[in-house]
């Protein structure tokens, strides 16, 4: 199991850097730059949730700190839809953000659910 969680540790720091080094690369006008503030925040948030709930004192505080991470993922999704909608991005970098941040939701959103039916919650 401890091998599983600094997997995805690994996984999610790796998307956070990718995120910071994808929106270095966005353009420098208004729109774009609010974009990008945007999605380097939940981008980055996703990996630091996770992090804080590998760390958690509680099964509670696991799960909230999970579903954190899930909410900064699926807003991460939300930011990467709207860059490639709206054509300040475009490529495989955009698009492998975009698919990651999904399968991260997921893995989260699972995570949650078993957290819970362990609970008995």
């Amino acid at each position: 199991m401890l091998a599983q969680t600094d997997a995805l540790r690994a996984r999610c720091r790796a998307f956070a850097i990718r995120i910071v080094k994808f929106v270095k690369k966005l353009p420098r006008d208004p729109a774009a730059e609010t974009l990008a503030r945007q999605l380097a925040r939940s981008g980055t948030g996703a990996s630091g949730n996770y992090h804080s709930a590998c760390r958690a004192r509680s099964r509670a505080e696991f799960i909230s700190r999970l579903w954190l991470a899930v909410d900064e993922a699926d807003e991460s999704w939300h930011w990467l839809t709207v860059i490639l909608g709206s054509d300040v991005a475009s490529g495989p970098e955009p698009q492998w953000l975009l698919q990651e941040s999904i399968e991260l939701r997921a893995i989260f959103a699972k995570s949650v659910s078993t957290a819970k039916s362990n609970s008995g919650t």
